[in-house]
């Protein structure tokens, strides 16, 4: 039985998983831009992003929420983490009471240190924060959008409301599974953004692979800690939301996090690289939030500490590898 599916959010993200729902769901996807939706509608293809892709006629285009919106039984939100609070203010009382909602969103909110589900939760009426369900996991959107194999988490507090996205949205070439551990599934899917800048500057730098799995390794550590102080269960971090999406955003040369240290590592201006993207490095962003985030919770990040460093300018990339490389021996359980 098809279902009527809202995506907020006209990316690479959003316009994946559009193409991908729609191959059995009636779908209406949001795009903040006027000219952006009126291109997928008559041209079945978005303009900016996976610009490649035909989107199928399935898929409905609006710049207005209150169409985007209405009528939907599953709301997919895939909005860049800083534009969030707002869009989900304005789409709040266009909402079904009745509605899923998935978020696909990966960060923390620079200016109170929530994760992406504790924003929708503030901004909610409370009779969606138990329909709260974060998807998130090795899957880059081209590859979904080309029909590539690809596997998610859907973390829920409420199992049966992760199980009915499951429903909906897996197929033999998108496997969804369930989990419980919301804020793990989000702190997985979130920081592994940070270690890929990292993981990009060493590799940028030339410093090899041996140098790369350390600074995964220990990333997937610092992960770790900051998901455990705020609760989450250390054996979601070994799952596809951890350690899954780490591999793929520290490896794969589709990431754009990579990207930025890489760029940072042959010595460009984190300005100018920005300046070049067409796509949010939300990475970046997160950098600085995780850090003021790990300070309040007395958690130690050496990396990203590190990492912050260069994206301000206080070190180069060979100074921070430097310091990391120099800090005092211990044992690799603490």
């Amino acid at each position: 039985m098809p279902t009527p599916i809202a995506v907020l959010g006209a990316g690479s993200f959003g316009t994946c998983l559009a193409v991908q729902a729609a191959r059995e769901h009636d779908i209406t996807i949001w795009a903040r831009d006027e000219e952006t939706a009126r291109a997928i509608e008559h041209d079945r293809h978005n303009p900016r992003y996976l610009s490649d892709i035909v989107l199928p006629d399935a898929i409905h285009a609006t710049h207005k929420l209150e169409e985007a919106l209405a009528n939907r039984e599953l709301v997919i939100c895939a909005i860049p983490s800083h534009g969030l609070r707002d869009v989900m203010t304005r789409a709040r009382s266009f909402m079904d009471p009745e509605a899923i909602l998935v978020s696909t969103v990966k960060g923390i909110e620079v200016e109170t240190g929530m994760l992406m589900h504790q924003v929708l939760e503030d901004v909610l009426d409370p009779v969606f924060h138990s329909r709260l369900v974060v998807l998130s996991g090795p899957s880059f959107a081209r590859e979904v959008a080309e029909h590539k194999p690809s596997a998610v988490s859907l973390a829920c507090r409420e199992e049966n409301f992760a199980i009915s996205v499951q429903t909906a949205l897996s197929c033999p070439w998108f496997r969804c599974y369930t989990h419980d551990d919301v804020v793990g599934v989000e702190v997985g899917g979130a920081l592994k953004n940070v270690v890929a800048i990292a993981v990009g500057m060493c590799d940028g730098l030339g410093m090899g692979l041996n140098a790369r799995a350390a600074l995964m390794t220990r990333g997937l550590r610092e992960i770790s800690r900051v998901g455990v102080a705020l609760g989450a269960n250390p054996l979601t971090f070994l799952g596809l939301s951890g350690m899954g999406d780490l591999l793929l955003t520290c490896t794969g040369d589709l990431s754009r996090n990579r990207s930025v240290g890489i760029e940072l590592g042959r010595g460009h201006s984190l300005r100018e690289i920005i300046a070049r993207m067409n796509q949010v490095a939300e990475g970046v962003r997160t950098t600085h939030a995780v850090c003021e985030l790990a300070t309040r919770l007395g958690v130690d990040m050496p990396i990203a500490y590190a990492t912050r460093k260069v994206l301000t300018g206080e070190l180069t990339p060979q100074q921070a590898g430097l310091a990391l490389l120099s800090r005092q021996l211990k044992s690799e359980v603490e």
